[in-house]
């Protein structure tokens, strides 16, 4: 099949690694001809080509997106030439927070107590509601920790309003949790679900650092909870492809935080680490093929980012069970440059593995 992806960063660079063996074409949105897709297959530049949105779906079979905050307007042009999937639904919820909450309480999923705010005002009134501390977050448009403020005091209200430029925001309340924990799962177009183990995630600055598969001391419980919780969340919007769930584990339950509509940085492991890695998964349920098998290759594995700098990369070859992942980006602040897997028959050999690599976390 001919497939097009609405961006031309690494998740489509990696996508396209995985749709090629199965005998498919790839194409791209992109703004320039210098991103990571860019030898990967057709480039449609926007910035050069007016038409380039219509030339992407009058040559694809099937549209899938990067990113959650893709434009639905887009998205629901496309879709009249050809399909896209994940569809609009699961678009549409993914990139508002607001809209994420209603859902979850909608299907009875536990997440943070939350209130909408457009004004500092409400922002007065939701504190006292909600209690501090609290976060301040943008309704759409963040990642990677931008868009937020912690407040901890009543005398940051008007500050934390302030940058959040005027746009409309929630604040969601603190909650307790031991750690954060990552559910990623796969619907293809005829319902079959396939689930990934559930992950643990630790975070620097608001950016993903490291990752360990599977989450270690996740009893059968807790795994099922987090399946029933994405299995509503994949057939109450008729998602097609992978979907995220991010989470905080509590003392007593898995409290829901956010979901990407998409293949997510906390499953990149998958591909060295699973039998079938979640880029293949995505490719196989938006060309109606059957999904395959997400169980672990290897009893641990990690994923690190390189962040900023690509830093002394040989120093990664030279780790026997590393596998280095460089997307061709150029090195700047807070950026993802490259992300490495480790895979592990013991925990002691996935530790040691880890301290050999420590320069690549902060």
């Amino acid at each position: 099949m001919k497939i097009g992806v609405l961006g031309s960063g690494q998740l489509g660079r990696m996508l396209a690694i995985a749709a090629y063996p199965l005998g498919h074409q790839m194409s791209f949105l992109a703004n320039s001809n210098k991103e990571p897709c860019s030898y990967l297959g057709v480039s449609y530049i926007s910035d050069e080509n007016s038409n380039a949105l219509d030339d992407l779906a009058n040559t694809t079979d099937v549209v899938t997106y990067e990113s959650e905050n893709t434009d639905v307007n887009i998205v629901e042009d496309i879709n009249k030439k050809t399909t896209v999937l994940p569809g609009i639904k699961s678009l549409y919820i993914g990139q508002h927070r607001g809209r994420e909450k209603a859902l979850f309480n909608k299907l009875n999923i536990p997440c943070a107590p939350h209130q909408m705010v457009n004004s500092v005002k409400e922002l007065n009134k939701a504190v006292d509601k909600i209690g501090l501390p609290a976060i301040l977050k943008t309704a759409t448009e963040g990642y990677d920790g931008k868009g937020q403020f912690v407040v901890n005091s009543k005398t940051q209200i008007e500050e934390a309003w302030n940058s959040m430029n005027g746009v409309e925001s929630i604040l969601e309340g603190f909650v307790d949790f031991k750690r954060e924990l990552s559910l990623i799962a796969v619907r293809g177009v005829d319902n079959s679900h396939v689930y990934y183990p559930l992950v643990e995630n630790t975070h620097h600055n608001g950016i993903l650092r490291v990752t360990i598969a599977p989450a270690q001391n996740v009893s059968s419980k807790l795994q099922k909870k987090a399946e029933q919780y994405m299995r509503s969340l994949l057939d109450e919007m008729d998602h097609v492809g992978v979907l995220t769930i991010e989470a905080f584990e509590t003392t007593d339950n898995l409290v829901v935080n956010e979901i990407a509509p998409r293949v997510h940085n906390s499953g990149h492991w998958t591909i060295e680490g699973a039998h079938t890695s979640q880029f293949e998964n995505h490719i196989r349920a938006i060309t109606k093929s059957p999904l395959g098998d997400t169980d672990c290759v290897h009893r641990f594995c990690a994923m690190i980012n390189i962040i900023g700098e690509h830093g002394a990369i040989d120093k990664v070859l030279e780790v026997k069970n590393a596998h280095l992942h460089l997307y061709g980006k150029d090195e700047r602040k807070d950026r993802k440059l490259g992300h490495i897997t480790l895979t592990a028959d013991t925990i002691n050999d996935l530790e040691k593995s880890l301290v050999a690599l420590e320069d690549f976390m902060p």
